[in-house]
């Protein structure tokens, strides 16, 4: 039997939620809730009614045929199909009013990132803050014997935090104080930030107040999609979710995709 393509260039396989994961889940959440709070209170606030929008656009499909958990490893570039996605998502915000664009230092996100940049007639920002989440098992081919190598369980000891990889805290608090910048940047405009499906589910839990622990099968947060935030001053008054892309996705390795 073929195994799946992991959901993202860091995940590893999840089976269902069990009893005991469920219970630490809120803790998982509070971690990243924590983290982002942090942030928040190291900027400060500002009052202000000014309308800011933040678009956060995950990358589009990576060529990645040997199924490579490729984490933050350089030289992963968009497939054709992806190629495609960022051009959709140009079209898409096309009449948008953006005042910035920031993307992560991987080359996928910045290949994403260019045909709206060239739109708009914008140079991009690259922003380490927006990278895509850390993890030990970066670089390995994706087979599920690689769970089962003992010297590799003590890294699986607890998924909700998850302790293969980045903590939840650390991506929520990075990603939050990475967007208030941007929004800081362009007040009353909008933004554009290109970056990673694990940042983004997160900080989007985060914001709506969702457990962390999760499937990542049941991500919101497919290729090319966008993940909008918008602010009334400094407070986030709406998240809306779209797919500039869904057209493409039956095209594409798997769905959503690596």
């Amino acid at each position: 039997m073929t195994e799946p393509m992991p959901e993202s260039g860091t995940d590893l396989p999840v089976d269902t939620e069990t009893a005991e994961t469920s219970a630490q889940a809120a803790d998982a959440a509070g971690e990243a809730a924590a983290g982002a709070r942090e942030a928040h209170a190291e900027h400060g606030a500002r009052p202000g009614t000014e309308r800011t929008v933040v678009h956060l656009l995950r990358h589009g499909e990576v060529d990645n045929p040997h199924k490579v958990l490729y984490g933050r490893l350089p030289d992963y570039h968009l497939s054709a199909l992806g190629r495609e996605m960022a051009e959709a998502v140009a079209e898409h915000l096309a009449d948008a009013d953006l005042g910035l664009v920031v993307h992560s230092p991987l080359e996928r996100t910045a290949e994403t990132a260019a045909p709206t940049l060239e739109r708009h007639g914008l140079t991009a920002i690259v922003d380490p803050r927006v990278i895509e989440a850390g993890n030990k098992f970066e670089g390995r081919r994706f087979r599920k014997r690689l769970l089962l190598d003992p010297r590799r369980w003590w890294w699986l000891r607890d998924p909700t935090k998850p302790t293969w990889g980045e903590p939840y805290r650390v991506i929520g608090k990075r990603m939050m104080a990475a967007i208030e910048d941007a929004r800081d940047h362009a007040r009353g405009r909008e933004v554009l930030i290109v970056s990673h499906q694990l940042p983004i589910w997160t900080i989007r839990s985060v914001l709506e107040q969702r457990n962390l622990w999760h499937d990542p099968r049941r991500r919101q947060c497919n290729l090319a999609s966008l993940t909008s935030v918008t602010f009334t001053g400094d407070e986030v008054t709406d998240v809306t979710y779209s797919e500039p892309a869904a057209h493409l996705y039956a095209h594409a390795a798997t769905t959503p995709g690596a």
